[in-house]
């Protein structure tokens, strides 16, 4: 077993760090809002610290899942940052959903003290963390990714390395790119059956198991028929990463107009007060333009 620190207790990470701590592993825990963190020992029975370095004073692999690449540098190389923490030899997991500059940024300063660095967004939501479900995508050295691999695995179903550095980020993207299509068309379907007259739920019954079936309909087509969109990823975590894809596409010559228009629907639903809301809302849009 190891010793690990987790930074970033989010509706991911908190449940995260509970599975590796569940694992038997011996977890020290950093948040941002102290509150969190005291309540995530009290209920796991690990540690809490005060700073990101202090979490990781002890620890041969630090975790982190915070929100953005300004707080990832933060974690790692802000004032009592990770990194000041760490020792040559020990090992920095993380789970954000960042750029893959950003990424190898901190790659190349972690491999300047000794540090491994393995990227590695994930997919599922909050119901894929809580469940230990998530599907996990690296880059990074083999080495890296085969010592981070078998932790991994407490709360993941499939955990994959991509490539050097940045590989998973660049892999997240993908999905994300893939997500928006599919939900936007789920959404124009289901807006379509309703504006026919058609029973959306046997609608789905019949097309579900064909062609069109996916999973953001089967797990998802009940709540937007109900208009209920309190489930998962909001609209604003969307239209972060999807503002990632886009920059990189700018920067690597991909093409992708779905994928810039579904970001303006986001916007749109940001405008209705939806930016809490999960990815689904979409539908509301349709709704709200009648």
């Amino acid at each position: 077993m190891a010793k690990v620190a987790f930074l970033g207790l989010g509706v991911m990470g908190y449940p995260m760090a509970g599975y590796l701590q569940k694992a038997g592993h011996e977890v020290t825990v950093y948040n941002r809002t102290a509150a969190k963190a005291e309540k995530w020992a009290g209920e796991y029975g690990g540690r809490f610290a005060a700073t990101p370095s202090e979490a990781a004073a002890a620890a041969d692999i630090v975790f982190s899942c915070v929100g953005n690449d300004d707080d990832l540098r933060s974690v790692c190389t802000g004032d009592q940052g990770a990194f000041s923490g760490m020792a040559a030899g020990t090992l920095f997991v993380d789970h954000t959903t960042v750029s893959a500059k950003v990424t190898r940024d901190l790659f190349e300063l972690a491999k300047e003290s000794g540090i491994g660095f393995v990227d590695a967004p994930v997919s599922g939501g909050q119901a894929g963390a809580e469940n230990g479900q998530l599907v996990v995508m690296c880059g990074g050295d083999q080495a890296a990714y085969d010592r981070a691999e078998p932790l991994i695995d407490a709360y993941a179903k499939k955990c994959v390395r991509l490539g050097e550095s940045g590989a998973g980020q660049l892999t997240k993207m993908v999905n994300q790119i893939c997500i928006a299509g599919l939900v936007q068309g789920l959404s124009e379907g289901l807006h379509f059956a309703e504006k026919a007259g058609l029973d959306g739920r046997a609608v789905i019954d019949v097309i579900g198991g064909g062609a069109a079936g996916s999973w953001q309909m089967v797990n998802r087509y009940e709540t937007m028929l109900d208009d209920h969109f309190e489930h998962g990823f909001a609209v604003d975590w969307m239209r972060k990463d999807l503002g990632i894809c886009l920059a990189t596409a700018n920067e690597n010559g991909a093409s992708l107009p779905v994928t810039a228009l579904v970001d303006q629907f986001y916007k749109d639903v940001q405008k209705l007060g939806g930016g809490r809301w999960d990815t689904s809302s979409l539908l509301k849009r349709l709704r709200a333009l009648g």
